[in-house]
Parts: structure tokens; sequence; C-alpha cells
């Protein structure tokens, strides 16, 4: 095997591949980095029966073959390799790397122990890599770090025709947002349990207006019962698959009231930025309280005996003047995947309505889960002709059929976070 190779693009790629070794090994042989160079360029790998790992990169590939090196130390010697091409041979058990001055000779692992990737199962549809990575960030936060519930440590993937949707819990919150893709066929259910970590490996990878190929077993066909066996996201030369956790997830629609008594509108900018700096005083056990009034509403922590914010945000409020608390943490959560929102749309939209953005606070009684949403700035008169000129019923979406979203459908965005059940902080 001999190829040559950019520096900076073999080391983004080996780092990437890198990621998904494990740990701690059951055998050794399970943390090399398989290389293999063929006409097509040079392709990394890793295995561990659980994910996988895989990318592909443009390389000028001299003698093509396949190696098996140790993955961690590759990534540590390519990261700090000087700026020049690198070169990469094998011969007698060794692979050398040499880079510039730089030269390196690692120990091949027995590539005749190591596993065989996993087969890939029947696409289910392809969705934008950036919608993907928006909807993975607002709910993979949501997902339990708790190993002894492994249902929920992953992210619930509802497939239902042209609409896809994520869904975590902790128990202690609940995030859900729903997303438009490209169903491989027709009147597609299915739904898989996939682990959160694998999620957010794939955000970090996909761009926007990537395709990101979603190929997964898909149960009963009916999407009643969960997939089982492996999943796959693939999109620009890079694939990831991971084992899916079994077990039956909650049945969350269930979890969201018919309605609320009280609900309250706020300029979602300013009111993140005040939670964030009041936050700031909050101890672990500690709360952050929401008092609405008409017209405002007044954010206070403190810690005991040692330091009290408070903060007053204008607020659009109806119902009773009521105190609510929260977990700082879950409650930032909520009003950042909240503003997220709008990644989807275009550049300029999307600042514009993020700055312009309101989040929507909607509870019963400070002893119930209250409801996070996201409103969209107004849109400016020209954006709002192209919106309606793209919304015409008689003009089909590019390469969809025409879609009608329901009048009463929820938000694309839903954070329901449970409340603070402690006494009021004293003023």
């Amino acid at each position: 095997m001999k190829f040559r190779v950019e520096r900076d693009v073999l080391a983004e790629a080996i780092a990437w591949v890198a990621r998904e070794l494990p740990t701690r090994p059951v055998v050794p042989v399970l943390s090399g980095l398989r290389l293999e160079a063929n006409e097509d360029g040079l392709t990394l790998s890793c295995f561990d029966y659980e994910v996988s790992a895989c990318a592909q990169i443009s390389a000028d590939v001299q003698e093509t073959g396949t190696a098996l090196v140790p993955g961690r130390l590759l990534a540590e010697i390519t990261r700090s390799l000087p700026a020049a091409a690198a070169e990469v041979t094998s011969a007698a058990g060794l692979v050398m790397l040499t880079c510039g001055s730089a030269e390196f000779a690692l120990v091949s692992l027995p590539l005749e122990d190591y596993p065989e990737l996993p087969q890939l199962p029947a696409v289910a549809g392809t969705v934008d890599g950036g919608v993907l990575a928006t909807a993975a960030a607002q709910v993979v936060p949501a997902a339990s770090r708790d190993d002894t519930l492994p249902m929920l440590t992953g992210v619930r993937l509802d497939m239902d025709g042209a609409a896809l949707t994520l869904v975590a819990t902790d128990r202690y919150r609940l995030a859900v947002r729903t997303v438009e893709w490209q169903p491989a066929g027709p009147g597609i259910r299915a739904s898989a349990l996939v682990p959160a970590r694998t999620l957010a490996d794939v955000a970090r990878t996909m761009g926007p207006g990537r395709p990101v190929t979603i190929a997964l077993e898909r149960g009963d066909g009916d999407g009643t019962r969960p997939a089982d066996g492996m999943i796959s996201f693939e999109g620009g030369g890079r694939r990831l698959t991971a084992r899916l956790i079994g077990g039956e997830f909650i049945k969350y629609e269930s979890r969201f009231p018919a309605g609320f008594g009280a609900s309250a509108e706020l300029p979602a900018a300013q009111f993140t930025e005040a939670v964030r700096r009041v936050s700031l005083v909050a101890e672990r056990t500690t709360p952050v309280q929401l008092a609405f009034r008409q017209g405002s509403v007044v954010i206070e922590a403190r810690s005991d005996g040692r330091a009290r914010a408070m903060e007053s945000v204008p607020a659009e409020f109806e119902g009773a003047d009521e105190v609510i608390s929260f977990s700082p943490h879950y409650l930032l959560d909520g009003l950042i995947a909240a503003g997220l929102s709008e990644q989807g749309r275009p550049p300029a939209d999307a600042e514009q309505a993020q700055a312009g953005g309101r989040i929507r606070l909607q509870f019963t009684s400070p002893a119930k889960p209250a409801l996070i949403t996201w409103i969209p700035a107004e849109p400016q008169p020209e954006t709002q002709a192209r919106n309606e000129a793209d919304a015409d019923p008689a003009r089909p979406a590019r390469g969809t059929s025409p879609r009608r979203i329901p009048a009463d459908a929820p938000p694309a965005f839903r954070y329901l976070v449970v409340a603070l059940r402690i006494p009021p902080v004293a003023t």
C-alpha cells in the first residue's frame, strides 16, 4: 500500500473516524483503524460490533492495499503533523507515515482478526444535513445520561410519510422536533431508538445542502413496533452506523396537556440572556424563579446567604398572576433549543427571525410541566411575498409534491419541562 494525501484532509477524516473507537475495547484489535487504498481513493473505517464509522477521501494512490493500525495513536500523530503532504506506505508488518521532515513507523495490527463492516439495511429516506443537524441539536440535550434506563439514553425517530420526528427525554424534560424529509417510498411508517451520542456525532458532520441517507430495519413495517438491528446515516463521503437500542419508548404525545391556563410571549434573545445572567448565582439545587405580571416577568435566583440576582423582561401575559420555578439548566436548554428553530431558513431570513423571534411559555400551575415553543418574527414584505409564492398550492416544492399543513398542527419544536415544586423565593 502506498498513497499520498493532503495533511489537513487526512487528519480531519482520521479524527472523525477515531471518535467512534471504543475506549475499552473487548479485544485489542478493535482499537485499530482500517486504511484501505484503492482506485477510488482512501477509505478509513472502524467497527466494534456496536458502532462503525467510515470516511472516504481523495488520495493519490500509487499502490493499493489495506492495513490496520492503532487508531488513537494515528489520530494523535496526524493532528501534530507539519504543514505538508503526507505519504503512507506499508511493508513487512509496518505502516510508515512521512510528512515533511517527520517520519513515523507503526506496527500493523492483525487484519485477519478484524470484523467486517456491517451490511447496510434498506434505505428509508433522505433529509437535508443542516435540517437534521439542527433537529439533533434541539433534542439530544434532553436525552438521559443514566445507563440504568437505556431507552432514555436514545433519541426516538418516528417516520411517517413526509414527516420525520425526533424525540428525547430524561423524565424531567421532553423535546420533540418534526422536520420534512424525502421518504424512500410512499406511506413509509417506521420508528427507531438511536443512541443519542450517535445522532450528536452525525450532527457534527453533516452540513446544510448535503443530503443524508438514513437506512434501517423497519420493524413490523407499520411503525407500531420499533426497528431493531442497525441504523445508518450516510452523506458527504461519510457513513456512521449504530446498533439500535431495544425497549419501548414512552408514549410521548400523551404527555402534552390539551390546554394551559397561562401563556406568556417573551422576546427570545432578551429573555434567554436574562435567564443566563440570573442563573450565574443559582446553585445546583436552587431554581430560577419566574414571576409573571401584566407586561413583564421578573426572573430571580439566589444562593443561600451569598448572592441574589433579579432581572425584568417585557412579556405579554395572559392568565392569573403566577410564579413558577425551573432548574436553570433545563430552562436554558429549552430556550436555546427553541432559538435554533430558524436555522432551516436561508441565512438572511434565519438571522432576521432569530433576532426578532419570541418564546411562548405556557403552563397551568407552578406544580405542573410548562411548554416552551418558538414564535418566528414577522417577515419583511419582500420575504412575505417570497414565502407566499413558495406556499402557493399550485407550485410544488423542489423535487416534491404539494403539501398542506393542517391548521391545528402542533409547532415543529416543543419542549416540555418539569417545574420545581418549591416555595416561592421570599422578597
